[in-house]
């Protein structure tokens, strides 16, 4: 490998050297082609400059005519082309309008051979029909005849018939006239049952009347029952709350007679009978009394309020629209609710929350000032009995 690369580098530097000492004969060879060469194409004196000037002038000149020359025949020729195509041109027009008009007519002519065709169609149809339209009227005409022979058998029949109705036609009129009278007689019923019916409406009218009345009555008695009972059943509740109250205080006077005993026996070992004989007869008696008067006392306020309560509805009912006595119902209303928070003081006892929240019988008002329900109630506990 090293010897082929040895061999190719000794060729390379060998020709080298070989271009180096060829190179100075070439380039001597070659400058003096080229002198001469220059020498054979400059010229040698101004005269020949001048002539060879004079020279490219008369060739350009002969070349510039030759030009001119044949731009000359190329306008001509392009000028008679132009010409020729505009001849051409209108040729061509007119011949494309005779195009059109011949098309044109050979439409129109084809339309009126359509036409013609059509017509034809219409003839040779219209034809067949009449040929069809007059074998029908044969047979019409045939059928006619035949219709005509039976109209004339019925216009006999229709005669012997109108004669018939004639007669009918009279017996008819006399049964017209019959009911005509007969109807004049059934519109004077009509009136006089008119008449009868409207009476009877009247009187239907005024039973209705005289049963609404009277069913507002029996609705007012049977609300008053209703009230009556109401009441009845109240005051029963309260005879048995009463007698329970009683049963209640005999029990406790039972307790209170049994507790004194037990103390007056107690006394009278220890030798106290004689100071203290009379007290439990006299607070037995005190205490039975009380109670006693408390439970009517307030069965008495309680009927009292109830039939002051029921007045006062009764007469709010009745007196709706009148606005004068409003001042004595607002001092009625307030009396009866003085009276219920006086009538509940006294059923709870001295244990009663109401008692508490009453005004002292100390406290005196002047005449001019305002009483309340508290006053109000304060004063009926004060002084229960009526």
């Amino acid at each position: 490998m090293i010897e082929y690369a040895l061999l190719f580098g000794l060729g390379f530097l060998t020709a080298a050297f070989l271009v180096f000492l060829v190179s100075p004969a070439v380039h001597r060879r070659i400058v003096w082609y080229t002198e001469n060469r220059l020498k054979a194409t400059m010229p040698l004196s101004p005269q020949e400059v001048r002539a060879q000037k004079d020279m490219v002038r008369a060739l350009y000149a002969a070349e510039n005519a030759r030009t001119a020359q044949d731009l000359q025949r190329e306008r001509e020729k392009s000028l008679s082309l132009q010409l020729r195509h505009d001849s051409l041109a209108v040729d061509a027009g007119r011949l494309a309008s005779e195009l059109n008009e011949a098309r044109a007519q050979i439409g129109e002519m084809q339309v009126e051979a359509a036409e013609q065709r059509s017509r034809l169609r219409k003839d040779e149809n219209y034809i067949s029909q009449l040929k069809t339209s007059l074998h029908i009227a044969e047979q019409a005409g045939s059928s006619k005849d035949s219709e005509l022979e039976t109209l004339r058998a019925r216009l006999s029949a229709l005669a012997e018939q109108a004669n018939s109705l004639k007669i009918d036609l009279a017996a008819r009129e006399t049964e017209a006239e019959n009911l005509k009278f007969r109807a004049n007689a059934l519109r004077d019923e009509r009136d006089t049952m008119r008449q009868d019916v409207t009476l009877l409406q009247k009187r239907a009218k005024d039973a209705e009347q005289k049963l609404s009345q009277q069913q507002h009555m029996v609705i007012r008695l049977e609300d008053k029952a209703a009230r009556e009972a109401a009441s009845a059943a109240d005051k029963e509740a309260l005879l048995g709350r009463r007698q329970q109250e009683i049963a209640k205080l005999k029990d406790q006077l039972k307790a209170a007679n049994a507790e004194l005993r037990k103390i007056t026996k107690v006394l009278r070992d220890a030798g106290l009978s004689k100071a203290l004989a009379g007290l439990p007869a006299e607070a037995t008696g005190e205490a039975e009394t009380s109670g006693l008067d408390l439970a009517a006392i307030t069965a008495q306020m309680s009927d009292n309020v109830r039939q002051r309560s029921t007045a006062l509805a009764d007469h709010l009912q009745k007196a709706r629209n009148n606005a004068s006595r409003d001042g004595a119902l607002r001092e009625e209303i307030t009396s009866i609710a003085a009276n219920m928070v006086a009538l509940t003081a006294l059923r709870e006892g001295p244990a009663s929350p109401i008692l508490s929240l009453l005004p002292d019988g100390e406290d005196k008002k002047g005449p001019n000032d305002r009483v309340n329900l508290a006053d109000r109630a304060a004063a009926i506990i004060a002084d229960p009995y009526p």
